[in-house]
């Protein structure tokens, strides 16, 4: 029965530095977490209706951004683009999709792009890229999240 007592002692006097060991702050957490994030990357893709069935991250991306571009290729297919500015085959347009799915488009010029009126084919871009299917945003850690992405469009298939 005495073994039994020096093995409680020894417990109860060993177990002490159990105690003593410094929780980290709420502050020092939450950095370390920050840190440990990878803000350049989401965890999902946006994705439109047609592409959720896939199941492959990679691929669910590739068919959202091809289906995108077909999107914003039939809605400036028949426009005046092309006829103003016949020398312009393919523009770069930045897509913002915001967290409650709407969509923001923004015409990509080159810095010596004074050939162009660039007020017009904003203009232009703003009021054919409406009506839109539903977008999914993009989810980092649970929560809708802002994205953004240049698409090259191809105006003129030859």
């Amino acid at each position: 029965m005495r073994p039994f007592y020096f093995l409680i002692l020894f417990l109860l006097f060993n177990s002490c530095q159990y105690f003593d060991k410094q929780v980290p702050s709420e502050k020092d957490l939450l950095q370390k977490e920050l840190k440990a994030i990878n803000w350049k990357e989401v965890d999902e893709f946006p994705s439109v209706v047609y592409c959720e069935k896939i199941e492959n991250k990679a691929q669910r991306k590739e068919c959202f951004f091809e289906v995108m571009t077909q999107l914003i290729q039939e809605k400036l297919a028949v426009d005046t683009l092309s006829i103003l500015y016949p020398e312009l085959d393919t523009i770069e347009v930045k897509v913002t999709i915001l967290p409650n799915s709407t969509l923001e488009f923004e015409p990509q010029f080159p810095k010596d792009s004074v050939a162009y009126d660039t007020i017009k084919i904003d203009s232009i871009l703003k009021a054919r890229l409406i009506n839109f299917p539903k977008i999914n945003p993009a989810i980092k850690r649970g929560i809708p999240v802002k994205t953004q992405f240049i698409l090259p469009v191809i105006l003129k298939v030859e």
